[in-house]
């Protein structure tokens, strides 16, 4: 199987994991507070799947050596610690929108969306920081190959959970 016959396969998998964890919309979710716990587990769940699985990628297509290996998944679970932290707060905008698009004002379409944009910010300085760290342990193509594939990968996700949500009505 080639690089990308497999890296075609994992996004897919992405994707599946994506969209049957958001099969909601907006308007089938409840607002009772076990009906958003259940939600709240959902998206943990699926966040959790989708760190496995862009893992595992990542790892498929890296192709790093045993020494490199070594020094590498520490780095690489720190990165993600640091990245999960960020992407909560991209996850409680959706949140806030999707549970509340109906009756959303001007106000708050502001500040979600500059929400959102803070965290495209904080994701692109934590990759910017990382380079780097990386490059300490792997080579420099190794290190543009892991950044090309994150943000790929972040962005067919990111894609998927576009799709899940309305856009904002004037």
């Amino acid at each position: 199987m080639t690089k990308k016959s497999l890296l075609s396969i994992s996004m897919a998998a992405i994707v599946v994991l994506t969209s049957s964890a958001l099969g909601k919309t907006p308007q089938q979710t409840q607002s009772t507070p076990s009906a958003q716990s259940s939600v709240d587990q959902d998206i943990d769940l699926m966040r959790k799947d989708i760190r496995s699985a862009k893992k595992q990628i990542i790892a498929a297509n890296l192709q790093l050596t045993d020494p490199e290996a070594e020094k590498f998944w520490p780095l690489y679970d720190q990165y993600t610690a640091e990245l999960v932290k960020i992407n909560d707060a991209k996850y409680a905008a959706l949140k806030s929108y999707a549970t509340g698009y109906n009756t959303l004002t001007d106000d708050q379409a502001i500040g979600l969306t500059q929400q959102v944009l803070v965290v495209d910010q904080n994701v692109a300085q934590l990759r910017q920081k990382y380079v780097p760290i990386f490059n300490k342990v792997i080579s420099g193509k190794k290190t543009a190959l892991f950044f090309q594939l994150d943000r790929r990968l972040v962005a067919l996700i990111d894609l998927q959970l576009a799709s899940q949500i309305p856009m904002v009505q004037p």
